[in-house]
C-alpha cells in the first residue's frame, strides 16, 4: 500500500523541484536573450546622406539612407511618418520650410523635397517606422543649401 513519507524524504522531494524549476527558468531567460530573439531598439539605427542633393523646380531632393547599425545594412520598406526642415545648425530654428516625401527608385533610399527659401546649414530631423519595430525611429541631418 502507502508508505509514509518522512521529513527527510519531503525535504528532498522540495529542494529537487526548486533545483529543477531553476534550471529550466536559467534555461529559458538564455534562449529569450540570445541576440537571434532580442528585438532591436530605436537607437539602433541611423539616418544618413545618400547623394548628392538635386534640385527639382524650387525645392531640393534630399536622398536619405537609414541603416541599421548592428549589420551596416540598408533599410528598406520604413515608412517616413514625419519631417521637419529647419535652420537650426545655422542658429535660426524659428526658420522653416516645407517638406514632401517622394519616392525612390532604389530600396533602402527616402527622398525628401525641400522648399528651402535661403542658402545656409538647414537641420532635416526625421521619424520613421520601421518593420518590427515597437517604437519610431528618429534623426537628424545637417544639409548645407548652396546658392
Amino acid at each position: 500500500m502507502g508508505r509514509d513519507m518522512s521529513i527527510i524524504e519531503f525535504r528532498k522531494t522540495r529542494a529537487s523541484w526548486a533545483r529543477q524549476l531553476t534550471i529550466t527558468a536559467l534555461a529559458l531567460g538564455t534562449i529569450v536573450l540570445s541576440p537571434e530573439w532580442s528585438v532591436a531598439a530605436p537607437q539602433d539605427y541611423k539616418f544618413e546622406i545618400a547623394g548628392p542633393m538635386e534640385k527639382s523646380g524650387k525645392a531640393t531632393v534630399i536622398k536619405v539612407r537609414l541603416v541599421h547599425l548592428l549589420d551596416g545594412k540598408p533599410v528598406a520598406g520604413a515608412v517616413i511618418t514625419q519631417t521637419k526642415f529647419d535652420m537650426a545648425p545655422d542658429g535660426m530654428a524659428e526658420m522653416t520650410a516645407p517638406t514632401k516625401v517622394v519616392s525612390a527608385k532604389e530600396p533602402g533610399i527616402y527622398q525628401i523635397e525641400a522648399d528651402s527659401p535661403m542658402t545656409g546649414k538647414w537641420g532635416l530631423s526625421i521619424a520613421a517606422k520601421v518593420q518590427g519595430e515597437t517604437e519610431t525611429v528618429h534623426g537628424t541631418l545637417t544639409v548645407a543649401i548652396p546658392k
